[in-house]
């Protein structure tokens, strides 16, 4: 696939957000998918945050493998980066999130007063800062969606601690200068399907699956065998779900929406797109 270039005006404005609100914080968490740890890390974010004290939250540790959960979490301690695995939806993880805060909260300068800590989550689209979010405050407090764009604004939340948390929109960059990093957020849904090609993705996606997780994509949709080629596979797929259109023609839109849908809810097994030592 062609390099993707997306950047709608509402992330031009969550960026100056952002930089508007940065001094209003003492700490941020950024949230990632822990299946693509490096894809889901938006560079302009970097550049925004500068020096301010900040956790990375791995968040869907129970959708990506568990092995390279392990990898992940040391890559990133190894090099002086907080990171914790989280489960937004279990709440699995928080607890040493709310830790990870509390060292930075006990080290902030006296100037700050007696106001409450606060806390800014940032993170590109559909890598699960709502879920979070209802977590750490113990109630429901923002919308949350399996598509990415569900959260339109500023928010601040008080948390059960007694910290503030202020949210804001997903934000992704202007262009993705790597293609896989714009397949890797479009594989886990942080790109609107609208503007894809989904059976094109899909049939790249299956192509990594037979190269990386045989036996899950085997086991998933009863197959005796890893064909040669992805379209090969994905047409076996579609046979064994039934996606055929009159004239036994395949349904390449179908199937492709059915795969990619049951990777990103975990239907096929626990998969991590990207390792450490790739990135």
């Amino acid at each position: 696939m062609e390099n993707i270039n997306w950047y709608p005006g509402h992330m031009k404005k969550t960026r100056e957000l952002i930089k508007e609100n940065l001094k209003l914080v003492d700490a941020v968490v950024e949230v990632v998918d822990a299946r693509i740890p490096v894809s889901s890390r938006n560079p302009l974010i970097h550049e925004i945050l500068g020096d301010k004290p900040s956790v990375i939250a791995l968040n869907k540790m129970d959708l990506s493998d568990e092995k390279a959960n392990s990898l992940w979490k040391e890559h990133f301690r190894s090099r002086g980066i907080q990171a914790v695995l989280i489960n937004g939806n279990s709440g699995e993880g928080t607890k040493e999130l709310l830790g990870s805060l509390a060292k930075i909260s006990a080290g902030r300068k006296q100037s700050a007063g007696n106001r409450p800590f606060r806390l800014m989550i940032v993170g590109v689209p559909n890598v699960g800062k709502s879920s979070l979010i209802n977590r750490l405050s113990g109630r429901k407090s923002t919308q949350t969606g399996d598509r990415p764009g569900v959260t339109k604004g500023k928010q601040w939340i008080k948390l059960t601690n007694g910290m503030q948390l202020l949210d804001t929109p997903g934000i992704l960059w202007p262009k993705f200068e790597d293609p896989d990093t714009g397949k890797n957020l479009a594989y886990c849904g942080s790109i609107k399907d609208e503007i894809m090609d989904i059976p094109t993705l899909a049939m790249e996606f299956i192509g990594y699956m037979g190269e990386n997780y045989p036996r899950l994509l085997m086991d998933r949709y009863k197959m005796e065998e890893i064909l040669e080629t992805p379209l090969e596979n994905m047409e076996a797929i579609a046979l064994k779900r039934g996606c055929i259109l009159p004239g036994k023609r395949i349904d390449y839109e179908r199937i492709g929406r059915l795969v990619l849908d049951e990777f990103r809810g975990g239907k096929i097994g626990r998969i991590t797109l990207e390792l450490p030592d790739e990135s």
